[in-house]
C-alpha cells in the first residue's frame, strides 16, 4: 500500500502510535498537533488523505475539513472521534467526509477503512487520466467512423452530457455502452468526480443491496466492518447501472426510492444519507416488453428512461468496420511493438461479411490476434481467427450438413458453450458476449451441462 496521509491530533501519544502502525503498512507520514498547522501543509503540497480528530484546542476538525473541503473538493477527510461525539462525525460524513473511527481505535478497523479509502482514491485518479485523454484524442473507439446512427448518438452525448438527467443506453453486448456513459460523464460537469459502473448480471442479488447502498458492521454475517456502497462513493458523480435489466423486482423498488429521495440507508443502518449521483443504465433487453412481462418495473423504467440512446450493432456500421479495424491495428502494434503496414484486401473482405455478433468487442479481439499472428506486413485472412471465415455462407444456410442420423440440439448447445468459454480462458464475463448471452443465462447453462473448467 502506498499513499501520503497527514496526520491531525493534539495528543502527541495518539499522533506517534499513528504514525508508526500506518508507517509501517506503507504510507507516507506527515503529523501535526493542530488545524493551523494542517493548513500550513497543505499549502506546502498535496496529500492523499486527511486524518484528523474531531475535538482539539483551537480549530476543530469539523472547521478543519470545511475550510480544506472549499480550497479542495475531492480531498479524502476521514475523522477519528469519541463515542460521544458521534453524532457529529456522522455529520461530517453529510457534509463531505469519507468516514470516521471511534476511537480508542482498533488496528484492523483502522487499516481497513484506510484500504477502502485508497482504493476510491485511486479510481478518482485513474478517472482524471481518463478524462485527460479522452480530451486529447476527442474520440473514443465505438464513435469512431462515419455513420449516420453513430454521428446521432455522437450529438445526443454532446447535448445531454451537460445536464443530470438520468440516461437509459439501448445495445447489443459488445456495442460500447459503457464507453458512451462515460463520454456522457466526462462532458458534464461531474467530470472531476467518481465514475463508477457495475454489471448487474455479475453481482448475485443477495449482495447486490450492499454494493449499491453498503452495509453498517454485523448488518449479516461476514460484516466485519462498515462498508460504503458506490451511490456514497460516486458522490457529485456518475454510477452506470450496466445490464439493469437482470436486476431483480425487489431491488428495482430500492433503487427507485433512492432515485426518487435522492437517499440511501446502508443494510442494517437506521441514517438515511442524502446522495447526488447520475445514473446512466444500459441493457440488451427490451425494458418495454420486461415491464408487459412483469419482470422489470413500469415506474423505474419511466425514471430511468428520460434520454434513450440506441447504439447500432457493428454489422449495420458499414464502412465503419474498416475504419475501427484500422484504428485497433494502430493501437495494438504501437503496444506491441510490432510494424505492420495494414490489413490485406482479401482479410478486409472477411471483416466486411462477417455479422459481428460481439460486435466492437469482438472487433477489437479479433484485430489484437492478427496483429500478434502476422507474419507479413499485412494481416493475411489465415491471421484471423476461424469463426470469422465459417459465415460466408449465404443467408439462410448453415455451415455444415446435417449428419443422416439427425444432431442433438444440447449437444451442439454444450459444444459451442466448451468453445466460446475456451476461446474466453474460462471467464464468464468475456464469453456470454461471443454467445449472445447475459452473465446469468450462461452460468445457468453451464450448470445445467456440468460444464467446468478442465483441471
Amino acid at each position: 500500500m502506498s499513499g501520503s496521509i497527514l496526520i491531525v491530533d493534539d495528543e502527541k501519544g495518539q499522533r506517534d502510535i499513528l504514525s508508526a502502525i500506518l508507517s509501517k503498512e506503507g504510507y507516507d507520514i506527515v503529523t501535526v498537533p493542530g488545524g493551523r498547522e494542517a493548513l500550513e501543509e497543505l499549502e506546502k503540497g498535496e496529500f492523499d488523505l486527511l486524518l484528523t480528530d474531531l475535538k482539539m484546542q483551537g480549530m476543530s476538525g469539523m472547521e478543519l475539513m470545511e475550510r480544506v473541503l472549499a480550497e479542495n473538493p475531492g480531498q479524502c477527510v476521514i475523522m477519528m472521534t469519541a463515542h460521544g461525539t458521534i453524532d457529529s462525525a456522522k455529520t461530517a460524513i453529510k457534509m463531505g467526509a469519507f468516514d470516521y473511527l471511534e476511537k480508542p481505535l482498533e488496528r484492523d478497523d483502522l487499516i481497513l477503512t484506510l484500504q477502502r479509502a485508497f482504493e476510491k482514491i485511486n479510481l478518482l485518479k485513474e478517472n482524471r487520466v481518463l478524462h485527460k485523454r479522452l480530451a486529447e484524442t476527442r474520440m473514443l473507439p465505438n464513435m469512431i467512423g462515419e455513420h449516420p446512427k453513430m454521428m446521432e448518438v455522437a450529438k445526443m452525448i454532446n447535448k445531454i452530457a451537460p445536464t443530470s438527467t438520468t440516461v437509459l443506453i439501448y445495445g447489443e453486448s459488445g456495442t460500447g455502452k459503457e464507453l458512451v456513459a462515460r463520454a456522457i460523464h466526462d462532458g458534464s460537469p461531474r467530470r472531476d468526480k467518481a465514475f463508477f459502473a457495475i454489471n448487474c448480471a455479475a453481482i448475485p442479488d443477495s449482495l447486490m443491496e450492499s454494493e449499491l447502498f453498503g452495509h453498517e458492521k454485523g448488518s449479516f454475517t461476514g460484516a466485519g466492518t462498515r462498508e460504503i456502497g458506490l451511490f456514497e462513493a460516486a458522490e457529485g458523480g456518475t454510477v452506470f447501472l450496466d445490464e439493469i435489466g437482470e436486476m431483480n423486482i425487489a431491488m428495482q423498488a430500492k433503487l427507485l426510492r433512492a432515485i426518487q429521495e435522492k437517499e440511501i440507508r446502508r443494510v442494517g443502518g437506521k441514517m438515511n444519507i442524502p446522495v447526488d449521483v447520475r445514473i446512466i443504465s444500459a441493457t440488451n433487453k427490451d425494458l418495454e416488453q420486461e415491464t408487459r412481462k412483469g419482470a422489470f418495473r413500469e415506474d423505474l423504467f419511466y425514471r430511468l428512461n428520460v434520454i434513450r440512446i440506441t447504439l447500432p450493432p457493428l454489422r449495420e456500421r458499414g464502412n465503419d468496420i474498416l475504419t475501427l479495424a484500422n484504428f485497433f491495428l494502430k493501437k495494438y502494434s504501437e503496444s506491441s511493438g510490432i510494424t505492420l503496414k495494414g490489413i490485406s484486401k482479401p482479410a478486409l473482405k472477411i471483416l466486411l461479411e462477417y455479422s459481428w455478433p460481439g460486435n466492437v468487442r469482438q472487433l477489437e479481439s479479433v484485430i489484437e490476434r492478427g496483429v500478434l499472428m502476422a507474419e507479413s506486413d499485412y494481416i493475411q485472412p489465415e491471421d484471423l481467427p476461424a469463426e470469422v471465415h465459417h459465415e460466408a455462407s449465404p443467408a439462410g444456410s448453415l455451415p455444415f450438413e446435417f449428419p443422416a442420423g439427425g444432431i442433438s440440439i444440447d449437444e451442439l448447445e454444450r459444444d459451442l458453450i466448451i468453445k466460446a468459454m475456451q476461446r474466453a480462458d474460462w471467464v464468464i464475463s468475456k464469453a456470454a458476449p461471443l454467445l449472445g448471452m447475459s452473465y446469468k443465462t450462461l452460468q445457468y447453462r453451464l450448470e445445467k451441462f456440468g460444464i467446468g473448467k478442465p483441471e
